[in-house]
């Protein structure tokens, strides 16, 4: 029998294939409809093209956006085959869960896929808060891991984004890198523990949401979660890329593979530094030999004739633990070049100079 995590991840990768069909075609003939992908089919599917689309850059993450262009960004994106969106309240103050619905409203709910976050929640402000985006609505945040905050954020999610259903919630940045909790993140994981993690399990076990996990930018709070929930997908930020996944192929990976738990791989270009931008995830800082350690890799790169975002895409999607990878864009096109990465050929050799060389993991899937 396939368990529920399995499954999960079999439907979240068929329904993939399912909406994404005029460009990846599905391999096999043991197809399930759509509507009886989560009444428990247990048919397998391969997902040629694993790649979704994350939120931050549309939210004004990086950079000023108008709505025209947020727009035409994920009408691209959607023209291009992504069927899979995710986004927060956190990213642009309720801007991000805006645009995204502004478009999503005018989709079929059945062909996409769609994850978002709690553990803040928004309030209106006097003052336009001093955060990471640009120009954002005047609204504070508070945290809030209580089963009750957990509703209430999922209410407040619907409202902003205009759709009837949420496929997926992740408990989002209750981490030692968010810079408000610190050291205390640990106080809240109690709180999350106690609240918001059983009453997301009730909400999943009475169909009001597929799945749940944690949406953050270290390993420890996932291990964590894995020791003492029922999660079953999480969402794991600059920890899995071509120039950092050590960790995470020494713990996390096998973790998952353990319990039977999905990952989806956010900023597997760090925030586009491996698109050759020069930024790196999202704190303005270098750490000290990525430039070195990327352009080494980008010279075998070139002697193999491959891309570089390409490579970096296909690394973070390789394990068979990751239902996707979620990279950003902040214009039409970048989705389309995505997807057309995930495609690309990569010869055999290049993976094998780079463990030569000890850029990347010995052990690590390619």
């Amino acid at each position: 029998m396939t368990s529920r995590r399995k499954f999960l991840s079999t439907t979240f990768t068929g329904m993939a294939v399912a909406a994404t069909a005029p460009l990846i075609p599905a391999i096999g003939s043991d197809i399930v409809k759509r509507e009886d992908m989560f009444q428990g089919a247990a048919e397998r599917f391969k997902l040629k093209e694993r790649i979704g689309m994350g939120g931050v850059a549309v939210a004004n993450g990086f950079a000023l956006k108008t709505e025209p262009e947020a727009y035409a960004t994920l009408e691209g994106a959607w023209k291009a085959g992504v069927r899979y969106f995710d986004t927060s309240p956190w990213y642009g103050l309720g801007l991000g869960e805006r645009r995204f619905g502004s478009f999503l409203q005018h989709q079929k709910r059945d062909e996409y896929i769609l994850s978002t976050k709690v553990g803040r929640l928004l309030q209106p402000s006097a003052v336009r808060p001093e955060v990471m985006w640009k120009n954002p609505p005047a609204f504070k945040h508070k945290y809030d891991y209580t089963a009750d905050g957990v509703k209430r954020s999922i209410e407040d999610s619907l409202q902003r984004l205009g759709v009837e259903r949420i496929d997926i919630v992740f408990i989002h940045d209750l981490s030692p890198d968010n810079g408000d909790l610190k050291d205390k993140w640990t106080e809240q994981f109690e709180i999350a523990r106690k609240g918001a993690m059983p009453a997301l399990t009730r909400l999943r076990e009475e169909g009001v949401i597929k799945a749940w996990g944690l949406g953050v930018n270290r390993i420890e709070p996932i291990l964590k979660t894995l020791e003492v929930a029922d999660a079953d997908i999480f969402l794991s930020a600059t920890q899995y890329s071509l120039i950092k996944h050590e960790d995470a192929v020494n713990r996390l990976l096998p973790a998952c593979k353990a319990k039977n738990v999905s990952l989806v791989i956010g900023a597997a270009l760090n925030a586009g530094f491996l698109a050759g931008v020069d930024r790196y995830d999202y704190s303005g800082t270098f750490p000290d030999g990525v430039k070195e350690k990327r352009a080494k890799i980008e010279a075998i790169a070139k002697s193999h004739n491959v891309d570089l975002r390409t490579a970096a895409l296909q690394f973070s999607s390789a394990p068979s633990v990751v239902a996707a990878v979620i990279p950003g864009a902040s214009n039409p096109n970048q989705m389309a070049e995505n997807i057309a990465s995930m495609k690309a050929h990569i010869p055999p050799a290049f993976w094998q100079e780079l463990k030569k060389e000890k850029l990347i993991a010995e052990s690590a899937q390619v």
